[in-house]
């Protein structure tokens, strides 16, 4: 007998009379699924202060050692695409178990690497922990409507916020005190502890269904098609391209260009997360009533407008630390208020392909991603200077303002049709 509790969210939190937690019988309780996708953000940004170090340790260069962020990115972006269907049929919960233990497993061979090469294998592979990212937003869409899931979203990312604000800082620490390695080897104590979180808590919440994956990809057109599916895809992936290209080139720009530590650094590096964190507040406080459309543009307009500022204070040569990772913080607001609602948006075009979809716009995003991260790590070479970087988050981050207003305009024009 199927025992799966299905009962409907709070718009800040599980209903405490449905979900139990730390029992396996019910949906996971919020807390579980922040942990899921906390991990997930810390396995690819707790080291980034390490890399200028482990470049000397391999004895590659830093665009070498940089594949380390690309090549997970785009790792992690293939298994999103995955990862959604194949939780689709088989559930949540199995498929976040089975991604831990591989992550786990993969961390073990970050750890006993002794070759750039074999590292880079091992680093691509920890990419399995996507699943995090991806189910706990699907776990979301498949509990609530489309406004209450933008605002869960918000408040579900609010608190994975965090990761990647003392993430870093974290790393550097360890990195000073007792090597890089130190970084992995919390990795691999946090996903021991997540797999028995999730082994304990995390109940199935998707439809159960007996298609198989032919029949599942019958419904593909009709997510592919939409243009509501790629406008918001759009303006996700952009908007966070900022950022991504702020994982391939930041800590070059810290470590060469501005002469920092990695305890430094790590500190530094964290900013983008504190507006992260104000952002995807305002999205769990307002999503719902401002809705999802004005978010993204809001967002989007922070993000960009951050970077046209910080571009006409480096060419007025105001080029310190403070002022470049300072304004890394618009980054974090901008994508703070764009991801949940644009995730909202692409999750609710087909909801019983939520998992999908989420896939799907997870490996975009990501791919985009890792294209951006390894160009911007590429554009900086040994130059000596930030304005490479500046510019590529620059122009992304404009192409996300395009994007949301595409979709804006293209509404107006159905709805006007419509009227007619």
């Amino acid at each position: 007998m199927d025992t799966t509790v299905k009962p409907q969210y709070h718009l800040f939190m599980p209903d405490p009379k449905s979900v139990r937690y730390l029992d396996r019988t019910t949906p996971p309780h919020l807390s579980t699924l922040i942990f899921l996708a906390g991990l997930s953000a810390l396995a690819m940004n707790m080291f980034l202060p390490s890399l200028p170090g482990m470049t000397a340790y391999f004895q590659t260069d830093y665009g070498i050692m940089q594949l380390s962020v690309a090549l997970f990115l785009a790792f992690n972006g293939a298994m999103q695409i995955v990862i959604g269907p194949i939780s689709d049929r088989f559930g949540r919960r199995p498929v976040a178990l089975a991604g831990v233990v591989l992550f786990i497993l993969a961390t073990a061979g970050c750890l006993l690497a002794a070759s750039i090469e074999v590292f880079l294998v091992f680093r691509m592979a920890q990419a399995v922990i996507a699943v995090g990212m991806v189910l706990s937003r699907a776990v979301v869409r498949d509990l609530v409507s489309q406004d209450k899931a933008a605002s869960m979203l918000g408040y579900l990312t609010m608190g994975m916020s965090v990761v990647p604000m003392i993430g870093p800082a974290i790393g550097g620490v360890l990195d000073d005190a007792f090597g890089w390695r130190a970084n992995f080897w919390l990795l691999l104590i946090l996903g021991g502890m997540m797999f028995t979180l999730a082994w304990a808590d995390m109940g199935e919440t998707a439809r159960k269904t007996s298609s198989s994956f032919r029949e599942q990809a019958r419904d593909y057109p009709a997510l592919l098609t939409s243009p509501r599916f790629w406008g918001y895809n759009l303006s996700a992936m952009f908007s966070s391209g900022a950022f991504f290209a702020y994982l391939g080139g930041a800590p070059y720009v810290g470590a060469t260009v501005f002469g920092l530590g990695p305890t430094q650094l790590g500190i530094y590096f964290g900013a983008p997360a504190i507006g992260y964190f104000a952002g995807n507040f305002i999205s769990g406080r307002y999503s719902a009533a401002i809705g999802i459309n004005r978010m993204i543009l809001t967002g989007s307009l922070l993000c960009s407008g951050g970077m046209l500022l910080l571009m006409a204070l480096f060419a007025g040569f105001s080029a310190t630390p403070l002022v470049f990772f300072g304004f890394m913080t618009f980054v974090g607001l901008g994508n703070g208020m764009v991801i949940p609602n644009a995730t909202s948006g692409m999750l609710s075009v087909r909801p019983h392909l939520a998992g999908t979809a989420a896939g799907l716009g997870g490996a975009m995003m990501l791919g985009g991603g890792a294209a951006l991260s390894a160009f911007a790590g590429a554009a900086l070479g040994d130059g000596g200077s930030a304005f490479p970087l500046i510019i590529i988050m620059c122009t992304t981050s404009a192409l996300g303002v395009s994007s949301i207003l595409f979709v804006i305009r293209r509404e107006a024009y159905l709805t006007k049709t419509v009227a007619k």
